[in-house]
């Protein structure tokens, strides 16, 4: 979810003030190839939180 907002502040479509935690760490790292793999990644039947 943080690397399609992040995606979304790249693309123009939301405001890059608008991104928090995660998302804005990988606005400033990451260029739109990168995140546009990491944004498709699915979701379905990862786990919510990682374990310790």
């Amino acid at each position: 979810m943080a690397a399609g907002a992040a995606l979304a502040a790249k693309r123009g479509k939301r405001s890059k003030s608008s991104l928090k935690g995660a998302s804005r760490g990988m606005y400033k790292s990451m260029s739109k190839k990168e995140l546009r793999r990491m944004a498709k990644t699915k979701r379905k039947g990862k786990p919510t939180k990682k374990r310790h």
